[in-house]
């Protein structure tokens, strides 16, 4: 009994002393006016979302709260990987095609000669003269003493050569151009015919054998350039047409297949054949007449058995052009009377 009263006595007083430790021991208000590290403002607390933390069965509850009374969500089988920095390297810049081989120089008799080299497979060394110049391409085995001795064994050939490309190109640049008018004169086939101009709802064209006359239908303020694309793509369709027929008439004479046939537009060479036996012809030689396309067809096909103009080659022409040397002597003069069409 006297316990009991003790304990009464003591609550008042024991209940006042819990309150006044409370009061001291009450956290201060953080200072916001307080500097950071870097001397600047402290910003207020920036709230933080987290995923709130369910309490397990068994396990004790975060320290300053009761356990939840909810149970944990379901646990997904699959866990995102944390995002990763991925570092992106700068994209160069694709390095510029270096198709020009280098140029050398060489003193051929009283004449600075600056020539084009160029290695390769090939077993010989081999010449080409066009409005660039000379371009030689060698094996790579053939060391630069010996290039140049096989210069100096071709010098007269090849001086001649070079001055015989100034004077052709010399000689068709003085050409005016065509006047892109109505009843202009084009060359086709070694012969000429007649442009005609008119007006229409769409570009289009056609072409009379009988009357030789090339009519080409405009929309009205049409430019002139988009007349000469227009008879640009007349002359390609034409080209295209005729070069496969005599491809395919040449190739059965001789005896071999070529694997596919192009247009091309280079400005110095009349076509080319590839080990793939792939063949491109230039489509300006419809601007001559049918031998003369006959003879640049017939020795594109002897390529596909001569990669090269050996004694071999040349037989190979001969079999099924017989006259091919006459041909490539006026085809070199009618290059040279050929008007400016597309500069």
């Amino acid at each position: 009994m006297d316990r009991i009263r003790n304990a009464r006595h003591f609550a008042p007083r024991l209940q006042r002393w819990l309150d006044d430790l409370a009061t001291l021991v009450q956290p201060a208000k953080p200072d916001t006016s307080q500097l950071d590290l870097f001397g600047r403002e402290a910003a207020a607390p920036r709230q933080v979302y987290t995923t709130p933390v369910w309490s397990v069965p068994g396990t004790a509850a975060p320290s300053g709260g009761a356990p939840s009374p909810r149970p944990p969500p379901p646990v997904s089988p699959y866990v995102a990987p944390a995002p990763t920095a991925v570092p992106v390297k700068p994209r160069r810049a694709p390095p510029a095609p270096d198709d020009a081989p280098p140029k050398r120089q060489l003193m051929v008799g009283d004449f600075v000669l600056e020539y084009s080299l160029r290695r390769s497979t090939r077993r010989s060394i081999g010449f080409m003269i066009d409005d660039e110049g000379l371009r030689v391409t060698a094996p790579k085995r053939i060391s630069i003493s010996e290039i140049d001795n096989a210069i100096h064994t071709k010098q007269h050939w090849i001086l001649s050569k070079l001055k015989e490309r100034r004077e052709r190109r010399a000689a068709r640049l003085e050409k005016p151009p065509i006047e892109w008018i109505d009843g202009a004169s084009l060359p086709y086939l070694g012969s000429e015919i007649h442009l005609r101009l008119q007006v229409g709802g769409r570009n289009r064209s056609s072409f009379d054998a009988a009357t030789r006359q090339l009519t080409i239908i405009l929309v009205p303020g049409a430019t002139e350039e988009q007349l000469k694309e227009r008879v640009k793509a007349w002359y390609q369709q034409e080209a295209k047409t005729l070069f496969v027929q005599r491809l395919d008439l040449y190739a059965e004479r001789l005896g071999v297949q070529y694997s596919d046939f192009g247009l091309s537009s280079a400005g110095t060479r009349w076509g080319s054949c590839t080990a793939e036996r792939k063949i491109r012809l230039n489509w300006k030689l419809i601007h001559f007449s049918l031998p003369l396309i006959d003879y640049v067809i017939a020795h594109e096909l002897a390529h596909i058995l001569e990669m090269n103009h050996s004694a071999r080659f040349w037989a190979a022409v001969e079999s099924i052009y017989p006259h091919y040397d006459a041909a490539r002597d006026l085809l070199r003069k009618r290059a040279q009377e050929l008007p400016v069409l597309f500069p």
